[in-house]
């Protein structure tokens, strides 16, 4: 088999094509990172990782920095071994989920691409359309309402609509979409800005307006499990966990506690192998699956692909990550469809 000879990483930073606002705060970039795996016979990998400061705790030169010391765990050693090189990586470096998560991505895409197969097929799939929703940032009611009619008219059955600021304002924005395009599939995400009475106050105020939400995603501080649970037993909208669920033990908490119907796995927090595992410990909870994503162009956002159609147990997907870039790594266009292909993840960065 063939090893990996270098790996390299790069710096970038690739604009919005506006400002995305959340409770958490606004970005105008996103400031990621591309690793690049060359093995012995040519072959090339890429991964791709998306440092959120308040979500990953990583800034971008940290994660460049850790990345390029995981460089030293990996080269020279053969790509076949791809779990045992994850494994040493995310060993070395716990806590560096984007920095792990575009060595492991790049990994994985030079051996598929060595084997000449989608990587799909190493989560037990094939390569099929993939279906996302799209997401509405922290915006007037009104901005609100008409990127939604934008958005159904483009194809999208499935919205988000960021919250977790003002309760009173945050139900008006939902209500203003949901008047424009009440067929769409609507979703709640509060990036954990509300506290569980909050939450509560906020579920029965767009229940009395008429409106039925799919989900609420992650309303309460991540750590706050026992808030979680408190939600989820006081309002009748299923509840899912985001920020509070990185790794398998993560997973396995908010199970303990009953604090959520769903887990929202982000490769760009688990990495693939460990979305992998998310999803069995939801699927024999009996909870549903929800895949998400972060700043990630093409790159990022077809590793989820592939995933979604490997695994096959993913009721919820959100990976319109690269909808929101100025620009991405290959040609776009602004439609809900996902079209995954091999070998790897499909994608040759050209920019």
């Amino acid at each position: 088999m063939t090893a990996i000879e270098q790996v390299t990483v790069d710096a970038v930073a690739r604009r919005l094509s506006e400002p995305f606002e959340i409770s958490l705060g606004v970005r105008e970039s996103a400031r990621n990172l591309v690793v690049t795996v060359r093995t012995e016979s040519g072959i090339h990998g890429y991964g791709e990782g998306s440092p959120l400061p308040p979500v990953t705790g990583e800034t971008q030169p940290a994660a460049v920095a850790i990345a390029e010391s995981a460089a030293e765990i990996v080269e020279g050693r053969e790509v076949r071994n791809y779990r045992g090189l994850v494994s040493d990586v995310r060993n070395a470096f716990p806590g560096a989920v984007s920095a792990t998560f575009a060595v492991e991505t790049a990994i994985l895409d030079a051996y598929c691409r060595e084997q000449g197969i989608p990587l799909a097929e190493l989560f037990g799939g094939t390569p099929e359309t993939v279906e996302t929703d799209l997401t509405i940032p922290i915006v007037p009611p009104e901005e609100a309402a008409l990127r939604a009619e934008e958005a159904v008219d483009a194809g999208f059955g499935h919205l988000k609509i960021k919250a977790g600021n003002d309760v009173a304002t945050d139900v008006e924005r939902i209500v203003a979409v949901h008047d424009v395009v009440p067929d769409a599939v609507l979703k709640i995400d509060a990036n954990q800005g509300w506290s569980p009475k909050e939450t509560k106050r906020f579920a029965a105020a767009v229940e009395t307006r008429g409106v039925d939400l799919a989900l609420i995603e992650q309303p309460v501080d991540r750590d706050d499990l026992s808030g979680l649970a408190y939600t989820r037993n006081h309002v009748d909208v299923p509840v899912a966990a985001d920020e509070s669920v990185f790794s398998p033990a993560d997973a396995l908490a908010v199970v303990r506690s009953d604090a959520a119907d769903i887990l929202n796995v982000k490769l760009g927090k688990s990495g693939a192998l460990g979305a992998m595992a998310i999803a069995s410990v939801a699927e024999a909870a009996n909870l549903d699956v929800m895949i998400g994503c972060m700043l990630e162009s093409a790159v990022g956002i077809h590793t989820s692909a592939h995933v979604v159609a490997g695994l096959g147990t993913f009721e919820y997907v959100d990976l319109d990550g690269n909808l929101l870039l100025a620009d991405d790594v290959v040609e776009t266009t602004f439609d809900p469809e996902i079209h995954p292909v091999g070998p790897g993840h499909g994608v040759t960065p050209d920019r």
